[in-house]
């Protein structure tokens, strides 16, 4: 029997955090504790839950976060919260990437519950017939390009670059820059970023 996932195959996952560039990041002393209880599972599953309905591919999803995810797309029962608790979720809609982070909130549990709600909000928005509206606020959670070319960041060319050479140099700068390594995340969620933008373009090519 295959393993359930939460998208009903593999779950777009993504680890470590991938803040996105031009959003600022809320002070952790600042950060407070919610009311939403519910499990991270559920608060997981919300999320999904809610772009599934809002008719979003499943290979147009990214769930970026601090906490390692297990094949099915929950979070490991016995991990640690991890320091940085900020979430991304990353898809495309109408052909246009767009993302909505959340880090107010001190727990990823929270910060995952909260952007669950702000999608069904929308998605009753767009039922309702207020897609107009719908557009208007995605707009403002248009992905922001990156700071820094992609190809740079992996210290490749263009031109003498496949999709093996590009895996292959991520691979590499894994082993150096991995928090599990010793690394810091958010060099390591630049370098996963750039292995995404690079593996895109060549894709188009």
């Amino acid at each position: 029997m295959s393993q359930r996932t939460l998208w009903g195959e593999a779950s777009p996952t993504r680890y470590p955090l991938a803040w996105p560039d031009g959003w600022a990041r809320t002070d952790e002393r600042a950060r407070k504790a919610s009311r939403y209880d519910v499990s991270e599972a559920k608060a997981t599953s919300g999320v999904v839950d809610s772009l599934r309905m809002m008719k979003v591919a499943q290979h147009d999803v990214v769930i970026s976060t601090n906490k390692r995810l297990r094949r099915d797309g929950l979070p490991y029962a016995n991990d640690r919260e991890p320091g940085d608790p900020g979430v991304a979720v990353y898809w495309v809609r109408k052909g246009k990437a767009v993302v909505i982070p959340c880090d107010c909130w001190r727990t990823v549990r929270e910060n995952m519950r909260a952007i669950g709600l702000y999608l069904e909000a929308l998605r009753m928005m767009e039922r309702t017939g207020a897609s107009a509206i719908a557009d208007r606020i995605f707009e403002g959670f248009a992905r922001l390009p990156p700071a820094q070319d992609c190809w740079q960041v992996l210290g490749l060319h263009r031109d003498d670059s496949d999709m093996d050479v590009v895996h292959a140099k991520h691979r590499q700068l894994a082993l150096e820059h991995h928090p599990d390594r010793g690394g810091n995340a958010e060099t390591m969620a630049r370098i996963n970023l750039a292995r995404d933008e690079a593996l895109a373009i060549l894709a188009r090519a």
